[in-house]
């Protein structure tokens, strides 16, 4: 009969260290603020305006008590700084705005999400908060495929905003769904619109393609995933989000290049190389954009947003330093942008082009600023994917695939932001914010205060930079 000995060579066994439901629950509710930037204005077009506005002012007080409670370490000094000199830019323009009301109300939204980035960025970790975009991701393509299902199936119609069936055609820029699941044509999802669609399931293929390569768990349920946000891609036809994707394909295949990288100057010519076929390839497109844009079943002037940025850019002349004042999405109900531009005669709510919207708004000051934002987060994000992880002398860490995510997302926004003005709000200014800041403040994947602080509360021993990427 065995006999345990008194003086055992190691640790009795014990069950592993459970995650507390503390942490359990602030992990969903980061999901949820997560859910609510991606899904854009599903929350607008199922319960209306005030309802959507009670629910994101509320989350952004249960998010402001939740980081209040948690204290969790914050280096002030490693804030995004550039997108602090922008907020106080877009805030003081309300003292010169031609509608200020539109201003005031949009500033807070501006807030919240700023906010809202920071707070998920400084209580997760690099793999929690890479889950937990997956799984927001999840609900948005989910919802939006059961919505498009239950629209197909039951109602045989298309449907306005407040689950309104609609049996007298209209113009199809107001429907919620159109009834297109079945048909072939293309489909809105819980947004609303194809394109806000498309863009999101560009995001989940990136997601759930880098965690599939760091070997998760119960992969065979994330593969089905990958194929629901390819479907959805397709049926969404967004031709944005299609050059988005090719983009981000070239950016990937860069980034694996230069990592290659081992003798000096090798990444040098690299850059030269690639950056003497971006600009042939820039030549290119322009030369053949009719035959680019009809193949992806668009017009040459991008479905009329020519003409919007015609209209945008006149309008700011007037005004080229500071520009109009701030509104991030134009508020239709005021006079200045009601009836301004029209399309399927509706007014116009941005100026498809976040560089024509910021220089209308905030003038030449704003484009500088703007544009420092940007480049600072892509530069970061870049030498956050290329670079080798090493704070002292041990120079052969592995890369983590993590890694990855914010160039790419970098890369599709700089993408979006050329034909829509969406990385300006929701989403796209969440994601900048948030992957500029968890950059700064932990510039390395399970290395830093907060990431050591969560491992500790967790249990996680293993959880580190040495530790296999995946989770």
């Amino acid at each position: 009969m065995g006999v345990y000995s008194k003086h055992p060579a190691s640790a009795p066994p014990s069950a592993p260290i459970r995650e507390t439901t503390r942490h359990l629950l602030l992990r969903a509710w980061c999901i949820f603020v997560l859910f609510s930037a991606l899904a854009g204005t599903a929350w607008v077009n199922a319960f209306g305006m005030p309802a959507a506005v009670v629910i994101t002012v509320g989350g952004a007080l249960v998010s402001a008590v939740l980081w209040l409670t948690i204290r969790p370490p914050f280096n002030v000094q490693r804030m995004p700084w550039y997108v602090v000199a922008y907020v106080v830019w877009a805030t003081a323009s309300i003292i010169w705005s031609a509608w200020p009301a539109a201003t005031a109300s949009t500033l807070l939204l501006l807030y919240i999400t700023t906010m809202q980035a920071l707070f998920v960025g400084s209580v997760l970790t690099w793999h929690e908060l890479v889950r937990a975009i997956a799984s927001a991701l999840k609900w948005v393509l989910g919802l939006s495929l059961i919505f498009e299902l239950w629209v197909s199936i039951f109602v045989g119609v298309p449907v306005l905003p407040g689950f309104v069936p609609r049996v007298e055609p209209v113009d199809p820029i107001l429907y919620w769904s159109r009834d297109n699941l079945l048909d072939g044509g293309r489909i809105q999802g819980i947004m609303g619109n194809a394109n806000l669609l498309g863009a999101v399931a560009l995001v989940a293929i990136i997601v759930f393609a880098l965690r599939l390569a760091s070997r998760p768990p119960r992969s065979f349920l994330l593969w089905a995933w990958l194929a629901l946000a390819v479907y959805m891609e397709y049926r969404a036809a967004s031709a944005t989000a299609i050059v988005a994707g090719c983009a981000a394909a070239v950016v990937l295949i860069t980034v694996m290049l230069m990592r290659r990288a081992t003798r000096p100057g090798e990444r040098t010519r690299y850059y030269v190389a690639y950056g003497a076929v971006a600009v042939i390839a820039a030549v290119v497109f322009w030369a053949f954009r009719d035959w680019v844009f009809t193949a992806l079943g668009r017009t040459s002037d991008l479905t009329g947003r020519e003409r919007i940025w015609e209209a945008a850019i006149e309008r700011a002349s007037e005004r080229p330093w500071t520009g109009w004042g701030f509104s991030t999405p134009w508020v239709t109900s005021e006079p200045a942008f009601s009836g301004w531009i029209i399309d399927h005669d509706q007014s116009v709510m941005q100026a498809h082009n976040m560089w024509v919207d910021v220089y209308l708004q905030l003038g030449i000051v704003g484009l500088v600023l703007i544009g420092m934002v940007f480049f600072a987060f892509i530069w970061r994000a870049w030498f956050f994917a290329v670079d080798r992880p090493r704070w002292d002398l041990r120079a052969d860490r592995p890369y983590s695939t993590i890694t990855l995510l914010p160039t790419l997302i970098g890369s599709v926004l700089l993408v979006q932001g050329l034909a829509e003005s969406n990385p300006l709000m929701l989403w796209g200014w969440m994601f900048i914010v948030m992957f500029g800041g968890k950059i700064k403040q932990s510039p390395f994947v399970g290395e830093g205060p907060i990431e050591q602080r969560v491992a500790i509360e967790r249990g996680d021993v293993t959880h580190g930079p040495d530790a296999r990427d995946g989770a």
